[in-house]
């Protein structure tokens, strides 16, 4: 599953990163402990002016059929392989789909009955990326708007294996237009919902600090030195 990850990068790059209008940019601060229930940002296409906008969205896909916005609390993610015939997905992945801006995710290695370790997973290039993502809008009994996303997962790489049986979809910044662009009647690009490849990743365990919503620095992102005498896989 993906439950937390971080964006530290600059509006200016990601306006440059995912060719939207940097002017009609909504403000957001970086984030270095993305957890659910937050709003952030999500890339879209906008078939009106037939291009990308970038719009603050609620983690946790509430559908637009749903009697209670907290099921968004369950809605996080949406596995890849079975999406398309789950009744929160199934829509939005025909016809709403988003790209969600990162630069690391976190995931937490269990380590016996007692500990696990967390782990920050990057491009080794340092570059951001982002994660495959389905949005939907909901109405509250009173009539107030919600829109609100959730991030797809798959299988692990050889660099995740070790640490977690799921990983969030990696979207190559090749397929982005293929991915958020809707025509009628397609067939969604499900072959783009793979494991990204492992070669372009690292990963590297990171301070319990992070498993605390609360904390939201960029000393989250720092490598935990081991103990003297301990080796990290």
């Amino acid at each position: 599953m993906c439950g937390r990850y971080a964006r530290k990068s600059a509006q200016e790059l990601l306006a440059e990163w995912f060719d939207l209008d940097l002017g009609d940019m909504p403000w957001f601060a970086p984030s270095y402990n993305v957890a659910p229930q937050s709003f952030q940002p999500a890339v879209c296409w906008d078939p009106q002016s037939a291009r990308r906008r970038i719009s603050l969205m609620r983690w946790g896909l509430v559908p637009s059929w749903a009697r209670d916005a907290r099921i968004g609390l369950k809605t996080i993610n949406a596995r890849a392989e079975d999406a398309a015939d789950k009744p929160a997905f199934r829509e939005a992945l025909r016809k709403r789909r988003c790209l969600i801006p990162a630069d690391a995710f976190y995931e937490w290695q269990q380590l016996n009955a007692r500990t696990r370790q967390p782990y920050a997973i990057a491009m080794k290039s340092g570059q951001p990326y982002a994660f495959a993502g389905l949005w939907e809008n909901w109405q509250t009994p009173v009539g107030e708007a919600l829109a609100s996303f959730t991030i797809l997962t798959t299988a692990p790489n050889e660099i995740m294996a070790s640490i977690h049986d799921r990983m969030p979809v990696i979207v190559d910044p090749k397929d982005y237009a293929r991915w958020l662009q809707v025509q009628d009647k397609a067939t969604p690009p499900l072959d783009l919902l793979k494991p990204y490849p492992a070669e372009g990743m690292e990963a590297w365990p990171v301070s319990q600090l992070v498993g605390n919503v609360r904390n939201n620095g960029p000393e989250l992102l720092s490598p935990l030195q081991p103990a003297q005498g301990t080796l990290w896989g």
